[in-house]
């Protein structure tokens, strides 16, 4: 066993051109386990199941809460329970997760908000048989927002829907867990950023690779030397058929979604089931594997380096096997990430189509780190040139303490404290993603400025 640097883990944090938070965050003790204060009295915004709701818009949303002074939201004591918003509840696993940590951590999901009527109904039957008492069920999200019976928000929607729905949450004073990836458009991207830095609310994004107690371990041998100078990261990620077309799979009724809100920004068009359900196959709504699926990893090599985005990408991808029923995002792409300020290239490749290997490995002087199995501990080898200082061969790493994604979530929302993947985690990754993107798109190499955080081609 190699012995794992104990030191403290401290987020990366990348410039930016607001000012910092309004004031110091309040602190706290963490929840203990057991019950808390009794809520407040819910608005009463149920929706009965088939019926229609008269909801607010987002543009009189956004006036109201910049009215109001969102800042003013509850602080949650040490004993009172959390009250929880789920913005999104079909596609994930976050409502099993947090209902995995209600004891534990102290809270209570009080409303389902998601615009597909079976989902909304599924996940209210999913609290129910868990907590004893149904959630108020809303499908449109501004109406989760206005809630003054809300700590925090939990947000799973499609990838498109990110950074609008983080920046209403925030600024209606709300805590926030935001799938990834965080953005699909730098624009976008930077304006979710500074809305975060401009409040007091803690964020975690959901790329929760960070918080296994492998990969903490892996980040404190690393810190200490243990692989030498790291030079070279890889991912492949192969596998046979694309996971859109699960989805896509799904039947749906016009009548029991709202397209519209589904859209959100992206331009109008008619009704089409398989875009609504199959939304992760079409660019409109998610970019493809290297930026939902390839985020983990390059958010992975972040963590474990301590670096900010890169700066450079180049990357080709295209449909090659599986192009022939209208999807739209890319099968297969390979790309090349540059970080010059720590000195090492980023390989990621994706390929759907065939059973080909799959991996992860950090390259250094003093040897190899294997971290595939990202879920068990890394495994070293001694493959480098310098045979005076190679590392065993076939030697792990010890697992750290490490709390759960989502657990350490709540901690942070009673404490106060940064959470494991803060917005600048979120940020980093989502700027490796669309660099990449828009690589290949443009067919040029892709050049980031972190001072001005703007791209342009090479």
């Amino acid at each position: 066993m190699i012995p794992a640097a104990a030191q403290p883990v401290r987020p990366f944090r990348i410039p930016h051109t607001t000012e910092e938070r309004a004031g110091p965050r309040q602190s706290g003790p963490v929840s203990p386990t057991g019950h808390g204060q009794p809520r407040r009295a819910r608005a009463n915004l149920a929706v009965p199941a088939g019926a229609k709701l008269k909801s607010m818009t987002r543009r009189s949303f956004v006036a109201a809460s910049a009215l109001s002074a969102a800042g003013a939201a509850r602080a949650v004591g040490a004993n009172d329970r959390i009250r929880v918003g789920m913005l999104g509840a079909g596609q994930r696993n976050l409502l099993r997760e947090v209902l995995q940590f209600r004891e534990e951590a102290n809270l209570e999901v009080v409303a389902i908000c998601d615009i597909w009527r079976q989902h909304r109904e599924e996940a209210a039957a999913r609290v129910r048989e868990a907590c004893g008492q149904a959630p108020d069920l809303l499908h449109a999200q501004e109406d989760l927002f206005a809630r003054d019976d809300i700590d925090a928000v939990v947000i799973g929607t499609p990838d498109h829907q990110h950074c609008l729905q983080l920046i209403d949450a925030v600024r209606a004073g709300k805590d926030a867990y935001v799938e990834k990836p965080l953005a699909m458009d730098l624009k976008e991207l930077n304006k979710a950023y500074d809305a975060v830095k401009a409040s007091d609310r803690v964020v975690q994004v959901g790329t929760q690779v960070r918080s296994f107690p492998t990969s903490v371990a892996a980040r404190n041998f690393v810190r200490g030397g243990g692989l030498g100078k790291i030079f070279k990261i890889e991912q492949a990620r192969n596998s046979y058929k694309p996971y859109w077309y699960r989805y896509a799979e799904r039947p749906i009724e016009q009548g029991d979604t709202d397209w519209k809100r589904f859209l959100m920004q992206r331009k109008d068009r008619p009704w089409d089931p398989q875009q609504h359900a199959g939304w992760f196959g079409y660019r409109d709504f998610s970019q493809g594997p290297h930026s939902n699926l390839g985020v983990h990893f390059l958010d992975l090599a972040h963590f474990i380096t301590e670096s900010g985005p890169p700066t450079r990408a180049v990357a080709m991808a295209g449909s090659f096997r599986w192009d022939k029923d209208g999807f739209t995002t890319p099968d297969s792409i390979e790309a090349v990430l540059e970080y010059p300020e720590k000195g090492f290239l980023v390989r990621y490749c994706s390929t759907f189509g065939v059973r080909g290997e799959n991996f992860i490995k950090f390259f250094g002087t003093r040897g190899e780190m294997d971290a595939t199995r990202w879920s068990e501990p890394f495994v070293l080898s001694g493959a480098t040139v310098e045979d005076d200082d190679r590392i065993p061969e076939g030697a792990t790493i010890p697992e750290a303490e490490s709390p759960h994604h989502m657990l350490n979530f709540f901690q942070c929302v009673r404490s106060r404290a940064t959470p494991n993947a803060p917005i600048e985690a979120g940020h980093a990754h989502s700027v490796a993603a669309i660099l990449a993107d828009e690589s290949f798109v443009r067919g040029r190499r892709m050049v980031y400025d972190p001072r001005t955080r703007a791209m342009h081609s090479d």
